[in-house]
């Protein structure tokens, strides 16, 4: 860690500074640069481009838990933490898909209301056309419900009213 730290900013500073600040000897520094990765690195590499791929395979909906599961899958058997720790040192996350929420609940056989507006969003005197709209809130006690009668020809709100139901 401390090494690393060193490597990172070698250009801004002298490393006989850094290796004396952090406490560690330069020969010690000098030999860290040289020492070829440990087996447990190069299989921390491996795996990770592994995960990479397999997380690229999946549009980036796999998170650890899934991606655990599928490594186990093809026959990697690795713990659970280790992938966690894998993808999140390589910023892998899982992308959330938003769920579809039904807001209507239109009935088969019910009559349609008919349109009246005819697209026709402009009135020559004040109270001549009205339009509604309904929306809903979430809020910690359930839904709230809101709704607006705007005035066309003003196109200010005249009425609002709102309600659980």
């Amino acid at each position: 860690m401390r090494f690393a730290f060193i490597r990172a900013h070698d250009q801004e500073f002298k490393i006989l500074l850094l290796c004396r600040v952090l406490g560690v000897s330069r020969s010690g520094y000098y030999a860290w640069l040289k020492r070829p990765p440990s087996e447990r690195e190069r299989a921390d590499q491996e795996l990770a481009q592994l995960i990479r791929a397999t997380h690229q395979r999946s549009r980036g909906t796999y998170g650890s838990p899934r991606m655990h599961a599928e490594l186990n899958a093809q026959g990697r058997k690795v713990g659970r933490k280790r992938v966690a720790r894998l993808m999140r040192c390589d910023a892998l996350a899982a992308r959330q898909r938003r769920r579809f929420k039904v807001t209507t609940c239109a009935l088969p056989g019910r009559p349609v209301a008919p349109n009246v507006l005819k697209q026709q969003f402009s009135a020559q005197c004040p109270n001549e056309k009205w339009l509604a709209d309904i929306t809903y809130i979430p809020t910690r006690e359930g839904w709230l419900y809101l709704v607006a009668v705007l005035d066309v020809h003003s196109r200010l709100i005249v009425g609002w009213a709102m309600g659980a139901t």
